[in-house]
């Protein structure tokens, strides 16, 4: 039986500069992302978009949930299969292309550098990815490709 989870998010905008919206140029794109427990995000549009590059955008959060969704899968799958992980970062990269006013991601891409116990643990490491994928609620959640290029070490 399948379980329901849900989750809660509050995104206030902060960036009324006194004339709310009367033009595209008048407001600013502050905002803050906040939810019961955890500290206020400070979020903004993309500095193309003429939001503030000192603050996280909508693009880079997206990102952001599918490395960390991916780590964490990987993680527990590591942990069932007895490979010890004792070192883990993921420099993401992600394509998003605009046209007429709108845009989409079309292409994320995961780079894990994994350090594991021993150089017995790397193949089975390796492989473990691919679990960690198909089990990724996040990326089984958009629509665009999610790929990983991760590299393995025995230390």
């Amino acid at each position: 039986m399948p379980l329901t989870h849900h989750y809660a998010t509050v995104v206030t905008w902060t960036g009324n500069r006194g004339t709310g919206t009367s033009g595209y140029r008048d407001y600013g794109r502050d905002h803050e992302v906040t939810a019961e427990g955890p500290p206020p995000i400070a979020g903004s549009s993309d500095r193309t978009f003429r939001g503030d590059p000192e603050r996280w955008n909508p693009e880079q959060l997206l990102l952001a949930a599918l490395s960390q969704c991916h780590m964490l899968s990987y993680l527990h799958a590591c942990a069932d299969a007895g490979i010890i992980v004792t070192s883990y970062v993921d420099r993401a990269s992600g394509e998003m292309t605009t046209r007429a006013g709108s845009g989409r991601f079309t292409e994320a891409v995961l780079r894990p550098e994994v350090t594991v116990a021993s150089p017995e643990m790397v193949e089975t490491a390796i492989k473990l990815h691919d679990d960690a994928h198909h089990a990724c609620f996040i990326a089984n959640s958009v629509n665009f490709p999610v790929r990983h290029e991760a590299v393995v070490t025995g230390g």
